[in-house]
């Protein structure tokens, strides 16, 4: 009898990778946390975890970095799954940080470089010795730089030059006390590819993810959406757009996109068209300068 040709589907390789590097850390880390924004990247690695460890349940707790310039609607359904999973939460806070004195508001408002000792200091009070983050290879340059298994030194920063080699997908988890790892299972997703598996798996997003009418304010040819965190400025005029989000960072330096796209099946037929990663077209704090992310990086950030 002839052999019948078997083939794997892109979406079942890239899970199938993914879920592997899931149980890689279980196996070889003692305390694991995977962080969850509540965004799409953060819903797709939630999946991968249920899929890596049914019928058990998820080993190991979520974690977000709370700058208090959060989407409600992002919180909202952050709690909601978290809830229906039953795993930890733990909320890492800017607000508290702020209050106590561990970190300092920025002069332009935005937090997202005050979110690192934060997250450190999470890192460092649970003892987490890997991270797992969404980052993927094709959102930004300095990402694309990441190993799957990326090191950090004991003070919770990433140099690009001392990172390990990953041949034949084979990993290197050693670290020594106050050193880590972080894990990104997405590295070789593309944005259009997370689209496809949230339509496979049917998976709930945030509403903001779909088009929506938004009052927002034009900086720069960006669309913010007004905000407690940002409010219109003195000679700006608010108007009513059709938009949605690409990525849901802090409302305070995060754009809409403007789109009729309100079911998954038009974002897919959207991203599919557009030749803009999601972070380049809708986050401004990337715009600072040229190594703005890679910067960031290197002082922990993820």
């Amino acid at each position: 009898m002839a052999a019948t040709g078997y083939r794997v589907s892109h979406l079942d390789a890239l899970e199938a990778e993914s879920v592997f590097v899931m149980r890689e850390v279980v196996a070889e880390f003692e305390r694991p946390v995977l962080l969850f924004s509540g965004g799409k990247d953060s819903i797709v690695m939630l999946r991968l975890a249920e899929k890596a460890f049914w019928p058990g349940r998820i080993p190991f707790p979520v974690m977000h970095v709370d700058t208090g310039h959060n989407f409600d609607e992002v919180l909202a359904f952050r709690d909601k799954r978290v809830e229906e999973l039953g795993v930890n939460l733990v909320v890492a806070s800017v607000p508290e940080a702020l209050a106590s004195g561990l970190v300092r508001e920025s002069p332009d408002g935005l937090r997202n470089r005050i979110q690192t000792p934060v997250l450190l200091d999470a890192v460092e009070k649970y003892r987490f010795d890997a991270l797992f983050g969404g980052a993927r290879r094709d959102e930004e340059k300095a990402r694309a730089k990441e190993r799957v298994f990326s090191f950090r030194d004991e003070f919770g920063q990433w140099d690009p030059r001392n990172q390990r080699p990953e041949l034949w997908s084979l990993y290197n988890a050693r670290v020594a006390p106050g050193e880590s790892i972080r894990v990104f299972p997405l590295s070789n997703w593309t944005e259009l590819d997370v689209w496809h598996y949230i339509a496979r798996e049917r998976l709930e997003l945030p509403s903001i993810y779909f088009a929506h009418d938004r009052e927002v304010v034009d900086r720069g040819g960006m669309l913010y959406g007004v905000h407690p965190t940002l409010p219109a400025r003195a000679g700006e005029t608010a108007t009513t757009e059709r938009v949605r989000y690409r990525t849901v960072g802090d409302a305070s330096c995060t754009a809409a996109v403007r789109s009729d796209a309100d079911t998954v099946e038009k974002i897919i037929e959207e991203v599919a068209a557009t030749r803009i990663t999601e972070r380049g077209a809708t986050r401004g704090d990337d715009k600072v300068s040229e190594a703005a992310m890679e910067d960031r990086k290197r002082e922990g950030y993820f």
